[in-house]
């Protein structure tokens, strides 16, 4: 049986690549499309096992996972020598070099056509980037919370102060709905931050480099990774786009702590004849490398039962026997909870959701609205404040539950 494949391919080699591959055994041309759109459209329909593509300006790293998703394998048919090395960023491994006869491409075609496509482009990309010396692994810890503003934010900006004071660590915020990490820090909302990387990355561009320019320095030891300046902005934030960021980022610091929007839903294809966006896709992917998982929920009991619904979800996108989970309740106060309201807390959850052990944070406004007046995170403007000691409690725990593996960098002064 011949493998079909489909040839998007820019210039006066397009011809002879056509040429070659229809005279190849075993080899046929599904179609010789006019552009990327044609060959994704020809991809979808199912009439390729193969598509061979060369550099143009709308080739990127999505449109490799998009050809990836549908069982389509990519290989680079690169013009010149810079050509390749641009085509190998992208995460495309076959390439068809300038001086390739008839037999080697048959041969590069063949072989490509014989394995899965890679759905999972952040490996490839990582063998991309250059191994820094000493190698350092650092940790990734996400914060997710249900709906309802149950303090994602203000926890992340604390749990990252706090472990910035023993070693090296990055904040990243990738909520596509509202994220306001630079607001907490008092930064300015044009700064690029996680889009640029994003960008970087879909075009095989992201480098160390790049990362130095964009994570803003806040603090000794904490660097910032702002989010999407508007709601409007997050099919900039594509999972495609952000798994090789998060290999990378494990390279710069010790931990790298991810505040993650609240909905985990990808139904999005119910509303798609073809491959959908994922407004959501930017938590799927942090939740998915991250090493452990803090979640919380607000002490009333409409936040309490959105937790237990949110946990149920969360369960189903990283269940906590791969990933660790440390679940933790803000808020914390006698006038919603009753007399004893950390123990009330405590059993519900452990009934309605089976969680054997609840971190609890107290109810202190003063304190955490002194905090967002300055720009500062409570460890700086309060550091005393009972929400501060709770915190600081849940980093160290959650700092603890990371992998052995993951080594500490050095704080920058």
């Amino acid at each position: 049986m011949s493998i079909p494949v489909l040839i998007a391919v820019r210039g006066a080699r397009e011809s002879a690549i056509a040429a070659i591959v229809g005279a190849a055994p075993g080899l046929q041309v599904a179609r010789r499309c006019a552009d990327l759109s044609e060959a994704l459209a020809a991809a979808h329909a199912g009439l390729g096992a193969v598509v061979l593509v060369s550099e143009q300006p709308h080739l990127h790293r999505g449109t490799v996972a998009e050809f990836a998703a549908v069982g389509v394998v990519v290989v680079g048919v690169p013009s010149a020598a810079d050509a390749a090395d641009h085509l190998r960023g992208l995460g495309i491994r076959d390439l068809i070099s300038a001086d390739a006869d008839a037999a080697a491409l048959a041969a590069v075609v063949t072989g490509a056509a014989r394995r899965v496509p890679d759905r999972d482009l952040a490996a490839a990309s990582a063998a991309q980037i250059p191994t820094l010396a000493p190698v350092t692994r650092g940790a990734v810890i996400a914060v997710w919370g249900p709906a309802g503003a149950p303090g994602r934010t203000t926890l992340a900006a604390a749990m990252a102060y706090d472990l910035a004071q023993r070693e090296s660590v990055i904040l990243v915020d990738v909520d596509t709905y509202g994220g306001a990490i630079a607001q907490t820090f008092g930064l300015l909302d044009e700064a690029p931050g996680i889009a640029a990387l994003a960008r970087a990355s879909l075009h095989g561009t992201l480098t160390d480099e790049t990362v130095a320019r964009h994570a803003l320095s806040v603090s000794p030891g904490l660097r910032v990774l702002s989010g999407i300046t508007r709601p409007d902005r997050w099919p900039e934030l594509s999972p495609s786009a952000l798994e090789p960021v998060w290999e990378l980022l494990r390279r710069h610091a010790a931990v790298t702590i991810i505040d993650c929007a609240s909905p985990l839903e990808s139904d999005e294809e119910l509303q798609y004849d073809t491959r959908a966006p994922q407004r959501n896709g930017a938590a799927l992917s942090a939740l998915a490398a991250a090493d452990v998982v803090v979640a919380i929920g607000s002490a009333e009991p409409v936040g309490l039962q959105r937790l237990v619904h949110g946990l149920a979800a969360l369960e189903a996108v990283v269940p906590e026997a791969t990933t660790p989970r440390l679940v933790v309740v803000n808020r914390v106060r006698p006038s919603v909870a009753g007399v004893r309201p950390r123990e009330a807390v405590a059993d519900a959850l452990l009934r309605y959701s089976g969680v054997q052990k609840v971190w609890t944070v107290g109810w202190d406004p003063r304190a955490c609205d002194a905090a967002a007046l300055a720009g500062q995170a409570l460890g700086e403007r309060a550091p005393r404040s009972a929400a501060r000691r709770g915190m600081q409690a849940v980093a160290l725990a959650a700092r603890a539950m990371a992998p052995a593996h993951a080594a500490s960098a050095p704080v920058s002064r």
